[in-house]
């Protein structure tokens, strides 16, 4: 029997879907053995369902429901069984899903709404006949009779009809969400895939009760770990008056949820409460000119949860609220701006600090242990500052400093505070370390290494937190020319060509743009190849490098671009002086919000000469072109967990939407010299809604492949974006301060 399912799977993988239905059903007529018999009917329900060869109640009843039965009748605990009943489990889950969602989106549709109408309008005239039967005369009688009843008909098969559909689309609901709890319990293969699915039915279908009893009992079966990943998404949904009364409702489920995370992984869950805690603490100074809205039931439901937690880790709870005090007093710290990039000493209570044995250093990675036992030393701990900062350059002079963690290493770190959220930094960081995940579950993409540089980000309010200080980059800028904008390897090698100021002045003051750029393009040539050169002296070392850089390059300006992140600017894109590798830093422009700047950003993702130098002779053709499509293609598998994370906005009332157009102006002016002022004006609740919403779309048209109205293939759309990201006419019309030459 199994070398008989093998050639069904041979034929299958052979493209032969036929031959393959055909042999799987003449050996589960034929074959009695139940060792195979789950997988063999798991098989052929998937191949139906994907090949759509049979109706639903087919595939169903004949094959995804006998799979599970079968698995669950074998009473035997062993890995491999396991292994089989999550899976059934995850097959029956993903087809019922699939067609519950078919269900809802017929039940949406402008068809639907328009049968809809017109079924009403039918209800209405069988009333309005109704009552002209009463009044009519003997003769009208048998002729408004049989139109009534004609219309009876059609009225009650039209119920029927949107009754069966609801049933069924309830019922499909139920099995999806049953049968995915099943996978989260049995086993983890599918645990990534699992949890983000079932979140994001959960918070699209908060109001409906079935929904609210089912995440009661996932709650209460499955390990709270399993849920870590999605932690800020679930306790930022905390607090919403939207979703409906009752002992029982949504929010009450929610705040189990949260509250058993927060019991078992205090370390990963408390400071996200405590953020949320800090929704209204906003300086005066920004909270007059600034736009962050504060959320009142949020903050109210996540200090109630504290208050609950404080019997089990009241410790833990109160050594977090002094750290985060201690960072949000160093983040608002004021400095004078002769004192930019240069190192300043910390007052006095910021040197004299405790240490906090039951806080972790903020930007450490703890890994999540299963069995909830947080051991000391699983973990290095706060033991304060170093005693002088460095302020760096920008509009809120952001601090360097060094954190002391109990390992003995010093962690860099940065703290910001001022107008850019960096909940939105800390979430996009999110989509970047899941897209990293599906890449190294995949083959090809895991063979070539490809995946985008993280580093951790830590809100603590709206406008305060800490950053990961990636430690051994470089900003592309400042290598290709020098941190005053005046050398770099342009000095250097670029003997005779225009320095970048003359390049950026040319772009600004002429009107011909496509002209002027094709100057300055001739007068100022790329010189990144020599990066390698200087850095790699041994020639095996140098290749490795550029190859790791053109992997990286593809891979980040993919990711980026599934995800509009503008502000591409080279002092925003770091390079590791150690790896060639590329980090993308200051990721507050992003779904597209660069299309609303003054000077629309009009390219895709940074693809300028200089970026493309540094791959060598081949360009973007051979190793960049392959990697941006394994990259793209393997997001477009993984797209239902990507658009739940970015849903995540859409379920955020704090995070302010749309870039208003003076905070746009401030944002093209940072790319020339710092900007003292910072302007925003307070934007209407239900339009950034409305915008979230918008953005959530084409996140989704990306990952299907629409390109300008078109379905594209993987390698259509990879095309379509290197021609956009390269193409002159695009580039003149940037703004000069980003260096489209550069």
């Amino acid at each position: 029997m199994k070398n008989c399912i093998e050639e069904a799977k041979l034929f299958r993988a052979q493209g032969q879907n036929e031959m393959a239905i055909n042999l799987g059903m003449y050996i589960s007529q034929n074959y009695q053995s139940n060792e195979g018999a789950s997988d063999l009917y798991r098989l052929i329900g998937k191949w139906l369902a994907e090949t759509r060869s049979s109706n639903s109640r087919t595939i169903l009843e004949k094959y995804l429901k006998p799979a599970v039965s079968i698995t669950e009748d074998v009473k035997t605990a062993d890995k491999k069984a396991m292994g089989r009943r999550c899976q059934t489990h995850f097959h029956l889950a993903h087809y019922t899903d699939a067609l519950f969602r078919s269900h809802e989106e017929r039940l949406n549709s402008n068809e639907w709404q328009s049968a809809m109408r017109l079924r009403k309008h039918k209800t209405v005239e069988l009333e309005a006949l109704i009552k002209r039967l009463r009044s009519s005369t003997k003769g009208e009688k048998t002729d408004y009779t049989m139109k009534i009843q004609e219309l009876q008909k059609q009225v009650a098969m039209d119920k029927e009809e949107e009754k069966k559909l609801q049933d069924d689309r309830d019922n499909f609901l139920n099995l999806a969400l049953e049968g995915y709890k099943h996978c989260l319990v049995i086993g983890d293969k599918y645990d990534v895939r699992v949890v983000f699915r079932i979140v994001s039915l959960w918070f699209n279908l908060s109001s409906r009760k079935h929904v609210v009893n089912s995440m009661l009992s996932t709650i209460d079966e499955v390990q709270s770990f399993k849920f870590i990943p999605l932690v800020y998404q679930i306790a930022s949904r905390m607090g919403s008056s939207k979703d409906g009364q009752g002992p029982l409702n949504f929010q009450f489920a929610l705040g189990s949820l949260v509250k058993k995370m927060a019991i078992d992984h205090p370390y990963h869950t408390v400071l996200q409460l405590l953020a949320l805690a800090n929704g209204d603490r906003i300086k005066d100074k920004q909270r007059s000119r600034s736009s962050f809205v504060v959320d009142m039931d949020k903050k109210h439901a996540a200090e109630n949860l504290l208050n609950e937690l404080s019997s089990y880790h009241g410790a833990i709870i109160r050594q977090m609220k002094q750290m985060v005090d201690i960072y949000i007093k160093l983040a608002e710290m004021e400095t004078k701006r002769e004192d930019t990039n240069k190192r300043v000493t910390l007052p006095r209570d910021l040197r004299n600090l405790p240490v906090l044995e039951l806080v972790p250093v903020v930007t450490a990675t703890i890994s999540i242990d299963c069995s909830c036992q947080y051991h000391e030393g699983s973990f290095p701990y706060f033991k304060g500052l170093g005693d002088s900062v460095m302020i760096m350059n920008g509009i809120n002079a952001p601090k360097v400093v060094e954190c002391l963690g109990s390992d003995g290493c010093r962690y860099r770190q940065l703290a910001k505070s001022g107008n850019d959220d960096l909940r939105q930094d800390a979430v996009m960081e999110q989509f970047f370390g899941l897209v990293n995940t599906f890449l190294r579950n995949h083959q090809d993409t895991w063979r070539r290494r490809l995946g985008v540089r993280t580093y951790k980000v830590v809100p603590f309010t709206p406008s305060a937190g800490v950053l990961e200080w990636v430690n051994g980059t470089l900003p592309l800028g400042e290598y290709l020319i020098g941190s005053m904008r005046n050398g770099g390897a342009h000095g250097r090698y670029g003997i005779g060509d225009w320095p970048f100021f003359k390049c950026r002045e040319h772009m600004a003051n002429e009107r011909d743009k496509r002209k002027a750029f094709q100057e300055v393009c001739r007068s100022f040539r790329p010189v990144m190849h020599f990066f390698f050169l200087e850095r790699f002296l041994h020639p095996a070392e140098w290749f490795e490098k550029r190859l790791a850089y053109t992997r990286s390059v593809a891979t980040s300006s993919m990711v980026g671009y599934i995800v509009g992140l503008g502000d591409r600017h080279s002092m925003n894109i770091l390079i590791d002086q150690t790896t060639a590798e590329v980090v993308h830093i200051d990721l507050g422009v992003a779904f597209e919000q660069g299309l609303m700047l003054k000077t629309p950003e009009r390219v895709p993702y940074r693809l300028t000469r200089d970026v493309i130098d540094g791959m060598g002779v081949t360009g973007v053709e051979g190793v960049f072109r392959r990697c941006c499509e394994k990259t793209l293609s393997v997001m477009r598998t993984n797209k239902e967990a990507l658009l739940t994370i970015v849903e995540v906005f859409i379920h955020d009332p704090l995070y302010k939407w749309a870039l208003s157009p003076l905070k746009a102006l401030q944002r093209q002016k940072e790319m020339d010299v710092d900007l003292d002022t910072s302007l925003e004006e307070p934007q209407n609740e239900y339009e950034g809604n409305k915008d979230a919403a918008r953005a959530l779309l084409r996140v989704k048209q990306k990952l299907d492949g629409y390109e300008d109205g078109e379905m594209r293939s993987i390698h259509g759309q990879v095309q379509q974006l290197i021609q956009d990201a390269i193409d002159s006419e695009r580039l003149c019309q940037m703004f000069p301060g980003w260096g489209a030459w550069l």
